[in-house]
């Protein structure tokens, strides 16, 4: 299966600090960074390539969740990017295998803007997002089960 990896989202605890590694040091540009700083988006991110972004989430977005306090460590969820018809086949089989689907369908950002997308936990507990764009996005999407 050839499939196109939309984005990863970190868990952060200085999202300042993480960003200017990412955009300084690793050269990646940083993404909705204005718009986090002054309230307008509740994270941003840094584009790895024409395809794929690293989402960096504030505490506020994952400490809530870890039964610690402190979080489940650095991977938050990834994020698989398929056409409208091969995402619908996904959900449909999710729900025929009595998987879960945790939150969703929903508008969420992605490496191409503002997708459709769904939540569900593979066997190991590791969170998955799948997403479709609209056409006029340009996203490669993979072709997952069509």
């Amino acid at each position: 299966m050839e499939c196109l990896l939309d984005h990863i989202v970190l868990n952060v605890e200085d999202v300042e600090k993480m960003t200017a590694f990412y955009a300084e040091t690793l050269m990646m540009p940083p993404e909705r960074l204005e718009a986090y700083r002054s309230g307008q988006v509740p994270f941003p991110s840094v584009r790895l390539n024409a395809d794929t972004i690293i989402d960096l989430f504030p505490q506020t977005m994952w400490r809530k969740d870890a039964p610690d306090g402190k979080g489940f460590g650095n991977l938050n969820h990834f994020c698989i990017a398929l056409d409208k018809a091969a995402w619908q086949n996904l959900r449909d089989r999710l729900v025929e295998h009595n998987i879960a689907i945790e939150d969703g369908p929903a508008p969420r950002w992605g490496a191409h803007g503002t997708g459709t997308s769904i939540y569900f936990r593979d066997p190991e507990g590791n969170l998955i997002e799948a997403r479709y764009y609209a056409p006029e996005n340009h996203a490669r999407p993979c072709l997952l089960g069509t």
